[in-house]
């Protein structure tokens, strides 16, 4: 649950701090939420094209993007969401979920209102498809966003819970600045962006984790409002540019939960990302406007999971499923369990410099911060 008030609350794994004083005013001045675009092409009558997703909108003086964060501003386009946070957390980094990366390390997670899809199983509904000015926020620009990460022992910040590359000049802005003060930074995305973009704001990250909504043109038509190929092709980049990615594919009732589907998406990625790229298969619960749903029966993730490794996966991972056996990682050559979890906990890790202790295999990942 993401916590949002006035006043924000983080919280820890084992505790709740609340902290004041991240504005000078309650109530901030709107212009300081204002920054000029990146990625755009301006157009004749004070029109503009927007570069930064697949979406390519197309718009008029005085109206937004279809993410609603980016507004024409007499022929210029600006982003509305520069420190404009409305979630903060500490969150464990197997949240994300991020499995190969700093185990047992936590997160400064932000979040600004927006997004680029419409995902009609959202649970963070509430930020994702509002509009900057329908929902609370405090002014957090990106030096205190490093500040708070040292101050809660975060090696790591990470952009989530709505879509970060439509806050992407605040993205790379506090990448920027963490990274001078020696704070990584992640992204948690649906990698519907754009080829520049991705290069020059998740270039920044240290890890990528992508939402892989299925492996399926139709549901991302009905149920996303996208389409696959684009996230596809994020992915490779991602991997070309040599970023840890994992892959998080959510296994909804009826509607992405086929064998033809589970073997698509693995046999794609052995050909296309490799067979170390981790994939967690995780588990659905009713939200948003699929509240008719079931949640994804145990026997569904499990036929998944061995379908992906049949194909030579070596990372497959069972999500939302706490104490499951295939929360571990287990080394592809002596099948011990290097890292073992619950939950969102890391319990015991056996890897020592990217090696098995066991048998001194390599173990993909960000193992050491």
């Amino acid at each position: 649950m993401i916590l949002r008030c006035f006043v924000f609350r983080i919280t820890e794994p084992k505790a709740d701090r609340r902290y004041t004083g991240l504005a000078e005013s309650l109530w901030q001045d709107e212009m300081d939420f204002v920054t000029e675009a990146r990625f755009y092409e301006k157009l004749p009558n004070q029109k503009i094209r927007c570069k930064l997703c697949p979406r390519v909108c197309i718009v008029g003086d005085g109206q937004r993007g279809e993410c609603g964060v980016r507004e024409n501003r007499g022929g210029v386009f600006c982003s509305l969401v520069h420190s404009r946070v409305c979630a903060a957390h500490v969150d464990p980094v197997e949240k994300k979920p991020l499995f190969h990366y700093l185990p047992g390390t936590t997160a400064f997670s932000i979040a600004t209102a927006g997004c680029n899809v419409k995902c009609k199983f959202c649970q963070n509904w509430d930020i994702s498809q509002s509009r900057p000015e329908q929902i609370p926020a405090e002014y957090l620009p990106p030096k205190r966003v490093v500040e708070l990460a040292g101050q809660f022992h975060c090696p790591t910040i990470a952009y989530t819970y709505s879509e970060p590359i439509v806050f992407s000049e605040f993205l790379m802005d506090t990448a920027d600045a963490g990274h001078a003060a020696g704070v990584r930074s992640l992204a948690v995305s649906n990698g519907y962006i754009q080829d520049e973009p991705l290069r020059e704001a998740y270039g920044r990250m240290d890890a990528v984790k992508i939402d892989l909504k299925a492996f399926s043109d139709s549901f991302y038509n009905k149920i996303v409002c996208g389409k696959l190929k684009p996230v596809l092709d994020t992915i490779v980049a991602l991997r070309k540019l040599g970023i840890w990615t994992e892959i998080v594919y959510l296994v909804i009732p009826t509607l992405n939960d086929t064998d033809d589907q589970f073997r698509g998406l693995a046999q794609w990625a052995r050909t296309n990302i490799g067979t170390d790229v981790p994939v967690h298969f995780t588990q659905f619960h009713p939200d948003y406007l699929l509240k008719n749903l079931p949640v994804t029966p145990l026997a569904t993730l499990e036929r998944a999971r061995e379908i992906a490794m049949a194909e030579g996966l070596n990372y497959v991972y069972i999500g939302n499923v706490p104490a499951h056996p295939a929360e571990h990682t287990y080394c592809p050559q002596c099948g011990k369990a290097v890292v073992e979890r619950n939950g969102m906990s890391m319990r015991k890790m056996s890897i020592r410099n990217g090696l098995c202790r066991f048998c001194n295999h390599p173990v993909p990942g960000i193992w050491d911060a």
